[in-house]
C-alpha cells in the first residue's frame, strides 16, 4: 500500500525569484564598485554574483519541475530535479573560481593601483548586506521545507558574502599599506575557498542521486514508531528508506497472523502508515503484508528476492 502528500515545491519558487532579484541588484552594485576602483578583487566579486544569477534561474526551473504532479512516465514525481539544480550550482561555483583565478594571477604579475577605494567599498558592502539577508531567508526556507535547491542557493549566497568580506579586507589593506599585490592575493584565497564550497555541493548532489537512506535520527524515529505497534500478533522487518529532494520514501514489511481477514490486515497497515506520515510529512509510505507463521516471509528482506536464493 502506498501514500503520498501534496508537494509544496511550487510555492517555493517565490524564494527562487527572491534570489534572482538579489543577484540582479548585487551584480549592478559590484560592477559599479569594480568600475570605480579597478580592483580585481571586486571584479571577482561581481563575477560570482553573475554566477548567482544563473544559479538562481536554474533553481527556479528545478523547483517548478519538482512540483510537477506524478504521471504515467514519472509515477514517483520529479523531486530529484532539485539534485540537478544543486549540482549545477556547485559546478557554476567552480567555474566562477577559475574566472577569479585567471585575472588574479595576471594582476600579481602586473599590479595596478586601486582608485576611489572608499566609495567602492561602500557600494560592495551594501551588496554584501543584501546577499546576507537573502541567504538567511533561503537557508531557513531550505531547512524548513527540506529543499536542497534552496539550501544550495543559500550556501552559494553565503559564499558570496564571505567573498565580499575578503575582497573588502584586501582592498582596505591595499589602501592602508600601498602593496598592490595584496588585492589579487586576497582574490586567489577567496577563489580557493569557493572551490571547496562548490565541490561540497557537487558531492552532496551526486550522493542524493544514489538514493541514500534517510539520516540516522529519522530512521531511528521510524523504527520507534513501528516498534510501538509490535505485539504477539504483529511484527515488522525489512525497513528501507531513501530520500529524493524534499520527498522521503519509507518501505517496510508487516507480519500478522495468516488467519486474519483482508480487512483486518488493511486496517492495521492504514494505522501504521498514518503514524509514519504524521511524523514524516512529504513521505511516500509503502507497506507489504506477510503471514507471521510463514518462514519465507521472515527471509524476505532483500531488495531483490532472488538474491541469496539457490
Amino acid at each position: 500500500m502506498t501514500g503520498t502528500h501534496a508537494t509544496s515545491s511550487l510555492s517555493l519558487t517565490r524564494f527562487a525569484w527572491l534570489s534572482i532579484g538579489a543577484a540582479v541588484v548585487t551584480i549592478a552594485l559590484k560592477s559599479a564598485a569594480y568600475v570605480l576602483t579597478g580592483s580585481v578583487g571586486l571584479l571577482s566579486d561581481a563575477l560570482e554574483s553573475g554566477v548567482n544569477l544563473v544559479a538562481a534561474v536554474i533553481a527556479l526551473f528545478a523547483l517548478r519541475a519538482a512540483s510537477t504532479p506524478p504521471d504515467d512516465e514519472h509515477a514517483f514525481g520529479r523531486s530529484k530535479a532539485e539534485y540537478f539544480s544543486s549540482g549545477a550550482e556547485g559546478a557554476l561555483i567552480l567555474v566562477a573560481a577559475v574566472a577569479i583565478l585567471i585575472p588574479s594571477v595576471a594582476r600579481i604579475r602586473h599590479p595596478q593601483p586601486i582608485e576611489a577605494v572608499g566609495f567602492g567599498l561602500v557600494v560592495s558592502s551594501i551588496a554584501s548586506v543584501v546577499n546576507l539577508v537573502v541567504a538567511g531567508v533561503l537557508l531557513r526556507a531550505g531547512r524548513a521545507h527540506r529543499s536542497i535547491t534552496l539550501e544550495a542557493d543559500g550556501h552559494h549566497l553565503m559564499t558570496d558574502v564571505w567573498t565580499s568580506v575578503g575582497v573588502v579586507a584586501g582592498v582596505g589593506l591595499v589602501a592602508l599599506t600601498g602593496i598592490q599585490r595584496l588585492d589579487p592575493i586576497v582574490a586567489i584565497v577567496v577563489a580557493l575557498n569557493i572551490v571547496r564550497i562548490g565541490w561540497q555541493l557537487v558531492l552532496r548532489s551526486g550522493l542524493g542521486l544514489l538514493d541514500g537512506a534517510l539520516p540516522k535520527d529519522e530512521r531511528d524515529a521510524a523504527e520507534a514508531i513501528l516498534t510501538g505497534f509490535v505485539s504477539r500478533e504483529l511484527q515488522w522487518h525489512a525497513l528501507k528508506t531513501r530520500q529524493a529532494g524534499a520527498r522521503r520514501f519509507i518501505e517496510v514489511h508487516i507480519l500478522v497472523p495468516g488467519a486474519w481477514t483482508v480487512q483486518q490486515g488493511h486496517d492495521t497497515l492504514e494505522r501504521i502508515e498514518d503514524a509514519l506520515r504524521k511524523r514524516f510529512p512529504m513521505t511516500t509510505v509503502t507497506t507489504h503484508l506477510e503471514p507471521l507463521e510463514d518462514q519465507r516471509a521472515w527471509n524476505d528482506e532483500g531488495l531483490d528476492r532472488e538474491i541469496g536464493r539457490s
